[in-house]
């Protein structure tokens, strides 16, 4: 932690109001952190930061890459973005608490849900999964700040059920009240889970804690995680996907819109491979939440799931006790930036669990206009429904300020 963000702690035991919980806020750590939270062993294998005349350098397992600072655009007009650049380049907030608290105050944000940053794009395995680790440690105490407005979303793998399990302890134990996990199953060689997604070669293992690999016989639904699954309802922990079904293509200039769109519709395939497994019927209590996904596509999902699960369920064989679209209201939360329509269908079956988000420091966040942006978002909504949206579902949900 920088020393701002160690000065003028809050009062502990002050009250707080919630007015508005964002549901999905991001950190861009400050890639020095890691030779602090590695294990001693592995340190001397962490990433360095070297500055060059033309922009700063990640030096990392014989690769020199210019410092990506697409996912760091909080405060810039959009005709001043751009992909590459300094550390220098960027808002304090993406890495000091201190700073992100400030910029929550200027934004109308109460609380914050804290994504991103690990783990490392590497093909060591040991430092791989290690990696998982030193994130949350870091994540920890960067929410150690102020807990009642920070609050972290730990960052396990799901290779091997059994360490999945354990690192979910590991978690829970670290006080984080949920985790997220990839979109699909990882291979237990993670360097070969990305080889239909796009991602460069150099990031595969870090894209795989988001996607996973879609293509394996083996995916969620299958009883070998039952035991996660039920790990999780013991330990009352949120499971969530971050764009969990696509990778984007960042460096990608042709195919990155496109890419974006998808990122959002692909969290389908995810839910609708839970809902008819069955996973929820074994276990009803399980929260699964798919983040940064939009929420106005769910209304059409769960009236096509339901409709073609009762014209096929018979040849089919599906023990499902009820319509998709009950598990969408009883187990399913997205949450979405800009999306009027997620709000318009939030009474519709399937579609109630939204949840508001700035999507702070990313390149799509309304960030510092959020206040602007509610209210062209909400108008004609009612008082209660619109406090549930943007506060009350997703501080229920992370257990905020608990």
């Amino acid at each position: 932690m920088s020393d701002s963000a160690v000065l003028a702690r809050p009062d502990a035991k002050a009250a707080m109001k919630y007015r508005t919980v964002d549901a999905d806020q991001h950190l861009n750590p400050d890639q020095t952190f890691w030779v602090n939270y590695l294990p001693q062993r592995l340190r001397d294998l962490a990433p360095r930061v070297e500055h060059g005349d033309d922009a700063d350098y990640i030096v990392f397992e014989g690769r020199r890459s210019k410092y990506n600072i697409i996912g760091s655009q909080a405060g810039r007009k959009a005709q001043d973005y751009k992909m590459e650049g300094r550390v220098s380049d960027i808002r304090l907030g993406n890495y000091d608490a201190a700073a992100r608290i400030a910029d929550m105050d200027m934004d109308g944000v109460d609380a914050a849900i804290l994504y991103g940053g690990g783990p490392l794009g590497t093909t060591n395995m040991d430092l791989y999964i290690e990696s998982f680790r030193a994130y949350n440690r870091y994540l920890k105490d960067f929410c150690d700040y102020d807990r009642k407005r920070l609050v972290g979303v730990a960052y396990i793998p799901m290779r091997d059920v059994d360490e999945s399990v354990k690192m979910l302890r590991e978690a829970a134990e670290m006080g984080f009240t949920s985790v997220n996990i990839p979109g699909f199953p990882q291979r237990a060689d993670t360097t070969r889970a990305l080889s239909n997604t796009g991602a460069s070669e150099s990031m595969a293992p870090q894209a795989a804690a988001l996607t996973g690999d879609p293509g394996q016989e083996k995916q969620y639904d299958d009883p070998e995680w039952d035991r996660f699954w039920a790990a999780a309802v013991d330990l009352d922990m949120t499971i969530t996907v971050h764009l969990g079904g696509r990778i984007v293509r960042f460096t990608n200039k042709r195919r990155f819109l496109s890419d974006l769109l998808m990122s959002k519709f692909s969290m389908g395939e995810v839910i609708a491979i839970l809902i008819f497994g069955g996973v929820f019927d074994r276990f009803p209590k399980l929260r699964f939440a798919t983040i940064e996904s939009g929420g106005g596509w769910t209304a059409f999902a769960s009236d096509y799931m339901d409709r073609t699960w009762e014209k096929q369920r018979y040849w089919l064989g599906s023990e499902l006790k009820n319509p998709p679209s009950f598990y969408m209201d009883q187990n399913i939360w997205t949450s979405f930036i800009h999306d009027r329509v997620a709000i318009e269908n939030r009474n519709l079956p399937g579609a109630k669990n939204v949840m508001w988000s700035t999507d702070y420091p990313h390149s799509e966040t309304t960030f510092p206009d959020s206040q602007n942006w509610i209210e062209r978002l909400f108008q004609g909504v009612p008082e209660a429904d619109k406090h549930m949206i943007l506060s009350e579902r997703a501080r229920r949900l992370f257990k905020v300020g608990v």
